[in-house]
């Protein structure tokens, strides 16, 4: 196994955080133990408990919205505060692992040659030592959970007695013999719900003989034994009948079906994952570590090309059914942090945003999908709330309800205005990576103009549209409180999703409409501190030190900002950078900070970005991360959003711009990155030293863009099916 595309350990994982990971974006496994006591966490993206989420609605607000904003532009600062229903917090429904499989043996003597390892290009973890052997995947392919046991006496069994686990949940378990092994089943049914889950295992055993041990099954002289792992979520009683013969069905009649399943699976997984490749000229020593030993090496080059590559593997192993949830689509507690929910004002898009440039459209697939599947709720968001036609996102959501009922006085998420377009945004990268336009990308965007065009009805003394009310998350003025008057993001957002929604319906009156509404908006302001401000109402000071970066919207992931059409605002983007601290010092709002710094060409600000992520202990010998340092509260954002941060470093572009190594840190001097995408349609491979750099462009579409280096711009004439190479000796 090439040690940059995958991770090993010498040791068993005795923390289900430190377990590897497999996935397919539907069933995830986490596998950790050891050999005579090794678990495989199942996992499915439907899996939230019902909590009250599943049946709360957003708050009746629309017929207070004049007065809202009568008051908030008479200068009533805390006026917001009381523009809501009375309700308590709500969170969605909260994700949770479905159950364990166990597999036990009698113990014996410690193991000899232990290692386990996963490997990226396949996402098999394997797990050897002198007479065992386990090898788990997850099908892309036939949607199962596959695992090959090496092992002559084996006990098998469901577990969902995972930490934190329900007391009142309704269990029940069942195992019966066939021809050649058992089928285990779990039903799990929630707390005062008819909602109920089951989860079904079956086992395929070669050369021995299974005994049902309740609630297992006991296998002995085994060669090999096959298990095969599905849940259903559903409503009500389940016929197992035709789902177990749907796992029976899956197997070939006269080969190898543990070699058949990876064939079809791998046809798939690999083509996706091996599309980019990242070589920092890593020490074959070091790449060579276990992962664990690699983590306490942070300035490493192998360590950031195994991270490169194990989070592309994550996030594309965690994408499918939905995009990655917090916790991307693992967890080992029924007590996930924040509800393990898809949280839309940040931390979503942060880990999406590798999406388009390192070729994984599997994954906007899976955010397009959530987005289309809740468009109904988020057209109710704008009635219920704001009296609006159109759409507007909530802040989080748990993958079944769009609805925005998680709010607080603290945390008035039901005012957030721009969530559609931040969330429409990586489908709008993706459409220009791939040169068509998705008719679905477009309704939304014409949705989100709609909204605007019944939302945006008041104005300032100078005639320009005003935002109220306005939220930046999470943040609030230091002077007011939390919902108030144009938020720079909001102004960001309704500027990009009108022009956008313009550009996807060319030549129509509700372009020109869409147009000439943007041009009405105000523009940014900067502050007395010479930074952009975070509301661009005057009056309205800057709280500086928080997480989120709300108000540079502009710079990343928008182009609205930049140092080579609007030099000045890009300063002032820099200035609000410099001023920003760090606040609880979460994984996200690092790389966010260091996404921004590298569109604004500031490389030792993204190598210091990074450096508080590598050296703050905040990846588990897994590869998957934490949201806080010292491996504090699982969370898939610095994993997921690391590979984003490397290509923003390296190469930008927008349709028309091509940015060459715009932020590299010096700690990367050389190097080689090949397949990503470039916004104007083209495939791009890029190496570099101290000396030169060499960028070799395959475009598939003819079209004259700008090429920026530190030299300056120049013209690029690029003609679809020629290459176009490029040597740059000053970048």
């Amino acid at each position: 196994m090439n040690i940059t595309h995958g991770t090993w350990e010498a040791r068993p994982a005795a923390r289900w955080e430190d377990g590897f990971l497999s996935g397919n974006g539907r069933h995830g496994a986490l596998v950790f133990g050891a050999p005579n006591d090794e678990r495989v966490v199942v996992t499915q993206h439907t899996l939230v408990r019902p909590n009250g989420g599943e049946s709360a609605r957003p708050p009746k607000l629309a017929d207070r919205l004049a007065s809202l904003q009568d008051r908030l532009l008479a200068g009533e600062a805390h006026a917001a505060e009381t523009f809501t229903d009375g309700r308590d917090l709500q969170w969605v429904q909260p994700f949770h692992p479905a159950f364990q499989v166990r597999l036990r043996r009698t113990p014996g003597d410690p193991p000899h040659r232990y290692r386990r390892a996963v490997d990226f290009p396949t996402g098999v973890v394997e797990e050897t030592c002198d007479d065992w052997r386990s090898r788990v995947f997850v099908s892309r392919a036939d949607d199962v959970v596959v695992q090959q046991v090496t092992a002559d006496d084996l006990h098998i069994a469901l577990d969902h007695r995972l930490p934190n686990a329900p007391t009142r949940l309704a269990v029940g378990d069942g195992a019966v013999l066939t021809a050649d092994g058992a089928l285990l089943t779990l039903r799990v049914r929630y707390p005062g719900s008819d909602t109920a889950y089951t989860g079904l295992t079956l086992v395929l055993v070669a050369g021995g003989a299974a005994t049902l041990t309740p609630p297992g099954v006991r296998v002995t002289g085994a060669a090999s034994v096959l298990l095969l792992t599905r849940v259903l979520r559903h409503t009500g009683e389940l016929d197992i009948t035709p789902h177990a013969r749907a796992l029976r069905d899956l197997l070939p009649a006269d080969e190898d079906p543990y070699a058949t399943l990876l064939s079809r699976h791998t046809a798939l997984h690999r083509t996706a994952y091996e599309r980019v490749t990242l070589d920092l000229g890593g020490d074959p020593a070091e790449r060579a570590l276990p992962g664990s030993e690699l983590l306490a090496r942070p300035g490493s080059p192998a360590l950031l090309e195994r991270l490169f590559a194990a989070g592309r593997y994550h996030l594309l192993s965690a994408s499918g059914l939905n995009p990655p949830r917090l916790t991307g689509l693992w967890t080992g507690d029924w007590d996930t942090a924040w509800s393990g929910a898809f949280t839309n004002d940040a931390n979503l898009n942060l880990q999406t945003a590798s999406a388009a440039a390192t070729a994984l459209p599997e994954v906007t697939a899976a955010l397009t999908d959530l987005i289309i599947r809740q468009q109904d709720d988020w057209v109710e968001n704008a009635r219920t709330v704001l009296g609006c036609r159109g759409v507007v996102a909530p802040a989080h959501t748990d993958g079944e309800s769009g609805l925005s009922y998680h709010f607080s006085r603290e945390y008035p998420l039901h005012l957030w205005t721009a969530g559609a377009d931040w969330l429409v945004k990586p489908l709008v990268d993706h459409d220009e990576t791939r040169g068509e336009r998705d008719p679905r990308t477009a309704g939304i965007l014409a949705r989100i103009a709609v909204f605007y065009e019944d939302f945006l009805d008041r104005v300032d003394q100078d005639g320009r549209l005003v935002v109220v009310p306005s939220y930046s998350p999470e943040n609030r003025p230091a002077n007011a409180g939390w919902g108030t008057i144009n938020a720079a993001m909001d102004l960001s957002a309704a500027r990009h999703a009108l022009t956008t929604a313009a550009a996807y319906h060319p030549g129509t009156a509700e372009a020109d409409r869409w147009r000439a509404l943007a041009e009405r908006l105000p523009p940014h302001r900067v502050n007395a501190d010479g930074a952009l401000a975070e509301w661009a109402w005057p009056g309205l000071d800057d709280s500086y030190d928080h997480r989120h970066l709300s108000h540079l919207y502009g710079v990343w992931p928008l182009d609205e900002i930049n140092p080579y059409d609007t030099p000045a605002l890009a300063d002032a983007a820099h200035r609000a950078l410099e001023l920003r601290g760090a606040e609880n010092d979460s994984a996200h709002g690092h790389l966010h900070h260091a996404l921004v710094a590298a569109r604004l060409r500031d490389g030792e600000r993204v190598a210091h970005a990074l450096g508080q992520v590598l050296e703050g202990d905040f990846f588990h010998t897994s590869l998957m991360s934490a949201h806080y340092p010292h491996r504090d509260v699982y969370n898939a954002d610095a994993a997921h959003t690391l590979p984003a941060l490397v290509v923003e470093a390296l190469v930008q572009s927008t349709p028309d711009r091509l940015v060459l190594l715009p932020a590299l840190p010096a700690a990367y001097p050389t190097g080689r990155v090949t397949g990503l995408r470039t916004r104007f349609g083209a495939e791009l491979d890029l190496t570099w030293n101290p000396r030169e750099a060499t960028a070799v462009i395959r475009p598939t579409r003819t079209h004259r863009v700008e090429l920026r280096t530190s030299s300056g711009a120049t013209p690029l004439d690029l003609v679809a099916g020629e290459d176009h190479v490029l040597t740059l000796e000053a970048w």
